[in-house]
């Protein structure tokens, strides 16, 4: 994730309650909210359980990553197909959902997305992930190319469905892209100052007391919303 747009939208709003961005790994995103160490979080979905509520933000594009020496860097796409003859790796914790795996397997699964980054490079294999993951790893004799056919990672904000709280509340309405104004959104004078903590799958947030005010328990955080477009209309002509 790259959350700071909506950070610093909430700094501008809520000057006086700050929020902490806490990276966790993704396979513990819903154990950290779950257990109160975070007030809310980015997640890949499906959210695992109705005890979380969740709002779909965007699908990420999923890519290969490979040497930069390697043939798929002459190109500017391809398709599982294209990988048959190459070994692609599959860690434990890949987030992506396959029917059927690209390429020829390795002989031992890597266990984690970091550890088959450094297997890439080490010229083993390839590996396909959500580009957001190849660029968290990025290592400057490696790169990446989109993979049209796929499967696709959907990213969403996520948090306790019983701790939707006023602050919980604010968060969306930064991610979701609402004014200060909007009727759905809270006014940041509309409650006093409570402090928190979110996090997410690839950081999270906290919000710590700000010195002499009580610490309470309201929550909050989340991704991106996609900006609003519009269409111009067309000059008249003149007879």
């Amino acid at each position: 994730m790259t959350p700071t747009k909506w950070v610093r939208i909430w700094n501008e709003r809520l000057p006086d309650i700050p929020l902490e961005l806490v990276q966790v790994p993704a396979a513990d995103a819903f154990g950290t909210l779950r257990a109160g160490g975070a007030d809310a979080g980015f997640v890949r979905l499906p959210v695992d359980g109705a005890d979380l509520a969740a709002i779909p933000l965007y699908t990420e594009t999923t890519v290969v990553v490979i040497p930069k020496d390697h043939l798929v860097a002459a190109v500017d796409e391809v398709t599982t197909e294209d990988l048959a003859d190459d070994i692609v790796l599959h860690p434990l914790d890949d987030s992506l959902d396959w029917e059927r795996l690209p390429g020829k397997p390795a002989i031992e699964r890597p266990a984690t997305t970091a550890d088959a980054i450094e297997l890439v490079a080490a010229g083993v294999g390839l590996l396909v992930v959500p580009q957001s993951l190849a660029r968290l790893h990025h290592r400057k004799d490696l790169t990446y190319r989109p993979v049209s056919d796929a499967p696709v990672s959907r990213v969403a904000l996520s948090w306790p469905q019983d701790e939707t709280t006023d602050r919980v509340e604010d968060f969306i309405g930064i991610v979701r892209g609402r004014t200060v104004n909007s009727s759905r959104g809270r006014r940041p004078d509309a409650a006093e100052p409570k402090a928190g903590r979110a996090a997410t799958a690839t950081g999270g947030a906290r919000r710590k007391p700000t010195a002499g005010k009580q610490t309470g328990d309201g929550r909050r955080r989340g991704a991106g919303a996609a900006p609003k477009g519009g269409k111009r209309g067309k000059p008249r002509r003149r007879s």
